[in-house]
């Protein structure tokens, strides 16, 4: 065992000694803010469109859009008059950037809900929703006045339903709301995800690289195949441990400051679908579970596929139906976040090489029995022996072999004449 651990101190000091550990203990949370934050941020920016409303209405309906419009101070509107070359010239306009687009009105708007919106740029979310929340709101009022009904009066009826949130958790109701247990499950989904794959492809790297420089053929002359494997993937294993725990502690101080960092308005954009959760010491648990188990089995196949290759090139092709397999699970995320309870979720959750990610998410979202997360642990915990077993019998073998990669049959005498 002292052999297995002299690998494990060697992987850990090794990779902790580097600059490129603490560059991303210090990005790592970061960019997982940056990830959250900054799209909401960007969409509320764009600046003031110059538009121009083509007016094909009657009775002052576009004199009324024209002027909502430049009240929200986020369009500059030049009202023009429709006619049959209008729209050919500020088309040319809009292409020689003196226009950013026009809005083309007519009765229509109130009689059948159409207009029509032609810019440089329509795929601004924020500019969208906002002219056609302002023609929605407009002829709603046209067609109230029309039936005789005050607006004013409409509008006064009208009260915004705030919906409070509450997770039941073992038959008693928590204080997480529906923000707060969509933020867990996806940041988890989404660490869990990039550090099992990061990991996995480190121990991949150090397999190839100790294979090609040929330091392996000195180190199985002292250790068995197994041992050295092992040793990788702990000592691997543990600078993520390391890892996480100092994201945590940065993550909780970025955390306590980004609120004196933004404002009020973008932090309440940005807190409408991302709060932060409340982490039980269950949930914590859990997520180490699962991380674990995750990363040792992705990491025993990673560690066969660096064995089985000879270049680099040759493994980034051969670690692919092993990426496959991790992404099929993250891509899957929303609609296990959906329905944490549905079939394919529940499924997803038993299968070892989904269930990584997908139970975790789960647990976050949902409340699930004791017994599926039991049975889903025991079928982990056996898949990992197997892959082990299997991944250490193409270890002993691959690490020595060179030239061409094995085939699939190749591979199966390996495993059996190992």
């Amino acid at each position: 065992m002292h052999k297995v651990w002299a690998v494990v101190r060697r992987e850990f000091v090794e990779r902790v000694r580097q600059r490129w550990f603490w560059a991303m203990v210090i990005l790592g949370p970061l960019f997982f803010a940056g990830v959250f934050v900054l799209p909401t941020l960007l969409a509320t920016g764009g600046g003031v469109k110059r538009i121009a409303l083509v007016d094909a209405t009657t009775g002052g309906l576009g004199a009324r859009i024209a002027e909502q419009l430049g009240q929200t101070h986020q369009f500059v509107v030049t009202r023009v008059a429709a006619g049959p070359t209008v729209a050919d010239s500020l088309t040319a306009a809009v292409g020689a950037k003196r226009l950013d687009g026009f809005l083309l009105v007519s009765d229509a708007v109130v009689d059948s809900g159409k207009a029509e919106y032609r810019a440089s740029n329509v795929s601004s979310f924020a500019t969208i929703g906002q002219l056609q929340a302002i023609l929605r709101t407009i002829s709603t009022a046209v067609r109230l006045e029309r039936a005789g009904v005050d607006p004013v009066v409409v509008a006064r009826s009208s009260i915004r339903v705030t919906l409070d949130t509450k997770k039941i958790t073992g038959g008693k109701t928590t204080g997480e709301n529906s923000a707060e247990s969509f933020s867990l499950a996806y940041f988890m989904g989404i660490i869990l995800y990039m550090s099992i794959l990061i990991y996995g492809i480190n121990v991949m790297s150090s397999v190839l690289e100790e294979k090609t420089t040929r330091i392996v053929e000195v180190l199985v002359s002292s250790l068995r195949p197994f041992q050295l494997m092992l040793g990788k993937v702990l000592g691997v294993g543990a600078v993520s441990i390391f890892q996480f725990v100092l994201w945590g502690v940065l993550g909780r101080f970025l955390i306590s400051q980004g609120r004196h960092m933004l404002s009020g308005r973008q932090l309440g954009e940005a807190g409408e679908v991302f709060q932060v959760p409340h982490v039980s010491a269950g949930t914590a648990a859990g997520f180490v579970a699962y991380f674990l188990g995750g990363f040792f089995l992705y990491s025993a196949m990673f560690a066969a596929v660096g064995a089985m290759s000879s270049t680099e090139q040759e493994a980034r092709q051969a670690q692919q139906p092993v990426m496959m397999l991790l992404v099929g699970s993250f891509v899957s995320m929303f609609a296990m976040l959906n329905d944490p309870g549905g079939r394919l979720a529940v499924t997803l959750s038993m299968i070892p090489f989904t269930s990584p990610i997908a139970m975790p998410v789960r647990w976050a979202a949902g409340t699930l029995p004791v017994g599926e997360i039991a049975v889903s642990l025991g079928i982990l915990a056996l898949s990992i022996m197997v892959v082990t077993w299997i991944a250490s019998r193409i270890y002993r073998v691959g690490i020595l072999m060179t030239g061409k990669r094995p085939s699939i049959p190749e591979l199966v005498r390996w495993v059996r004449t190992a």
